[in-house]
């Protein structure tokens, strides 16, 4: 990880004021989220020379437009998720969905976002619910987001909706179990007090009686859910098929 300077510090600083100071005057709804949303549930501080906005596919166009009539450099990355804004060396992520088209970003997201400043401006920031959501998918080789989900679950656990978070994972239920027994392993002294008895024994119950089914008939492999990459060789040698993605 680069090391930013005090210099550098204080660039991306004016980088990010000015940039939610023109969101805010856009009036276009929005949220923040990555490190920052990061640090206002754990507390942890990164160094970052990005932003990471979340919006609505709907909304993404206008951000961009209203962003390129202040003279930035806009681009479209990737039409199924993903726009950036540039300034030199910074830049601005703006996400309306995740990598695996599974975590669309929609009104109930802006609905639970929660009011806060930073430093001295208004914003939301993406729900802690939404924040798990999409990190729990995100276990690549380049980057695990496992830490990052134990550190949510131990600052944030007591208070979150668990039964929301349920239904956001219950197509992909496996990873959320995954995450919670790791969660376990790595604070034994807290989560009986953070993760409720009924979620564990419902996902264990699922667990268990998945072994009364009758295996797939179709080979499928659901690894490039997680995994854009190190899956690929079971699509393309091994003649698994690519799961389905439904978005929700």
């Amino acid at each position: 990880m680069e090391i930013m300077t005090e210099e550098k510090k204080a660039e991306a600083r004016g980088f990010y004021h000015e940039s939610l100071d023109l969101l805010n005057e856009s009036g276009i709804p929005y949220m923040l989220g990555g490190g920052f949303a990061q640090a206002f549930y754990t507390g942890i501080q990164r160094d970052t020379k990005d932003l990471d906005i979340f919006c609505k596919a709907s909304d993404y166009p206008k951000i961009l437009k209203f962003f390129a009539d202040k003279g930035y450099k806009t681009e479209l990355t990737d039409v199924r998720w993903l726009a950036k804004i540039f300034k030199d060396d910074h830049f601005i992520d703006i996400i309306f969905d995740t990598v695996n088209n599974i975590c669309r970003v929609d009104d109930t997201w802006l609905d639970n976002a929660p009011d806060d400043e930073l430093e001295g401006r208004k914003v939301k920031y993406i729900p802690a619910v939404e924040l798990l959501w999409c990190k729990i998918y995100v276990q690549n080789r380049e980057r695990f987001d496992g830490a990052d989900v134990n550190h949510l679950l131990l600052k944030q656990g007591k208070n979150l909706d668990w039964k929301r978070l349920l239904s956001r994972m219950d197509q992909h239920w496996h990873l959320l179990l995954a995450h919670i027994l790791v969660f376990q392993f790595v604070y034994p002294s807290e989560y009986h007090q953070i993760i409720p008895t009924w979620i564990f024994e419902e996902l264990m119950s699922r667990a268990h009686d998945q072994y009364a089914l009758p295996p797939p008939v179709e080979r499928v492999c659901r690894g490039p859910i997680i995994d854009q990459t190190q899956y690929m060789v079971d699509i393309k040698e091994w003649d698994y098929k690519v799961t389905t993605i439904k978005t929700v």
